[in-house]
């Protein structure tokens, strides 16, 4: 059986990216926040979403992202597919 990964597993793998990618203050990164409010455009979104797939070993096609509004969104759908 597939290994699943805690909420916490990947939250801290986005949280980790997020702080490579934007350099911003670690007590920001909240699951309420989008990663446009924590000053992200589109090419460190897409940055953040890959890299934190190839930490967990995961590929899930980018369309999946398609309306995620915020890292809970993003924390959802990364620990919905097995690693």
């Amino acid at each position: 059986m597939a290994n699943r990964m805690t909420r916490d597993d990947v939250f801290q793998a986005v949280k980790k990216n997020t702080l490579e990618v934007l350099g911003i203050d670690p007590g920001e990164i909240t699951m309420g926040k989008s990663l446009t409010d924590l000053g992200a455009n589109s090419v460190d979104r897409m940055e953040i979403v890959t890299s934190t797939m190839e930490d967990l070993g995961i590929n899930i096609p980018l369309m999946s992202f398609a309306g995620v509004s915020n890292i809970e969104g993003l924390v959802d759908v990364l620990s919905s597919h097995p690693r």
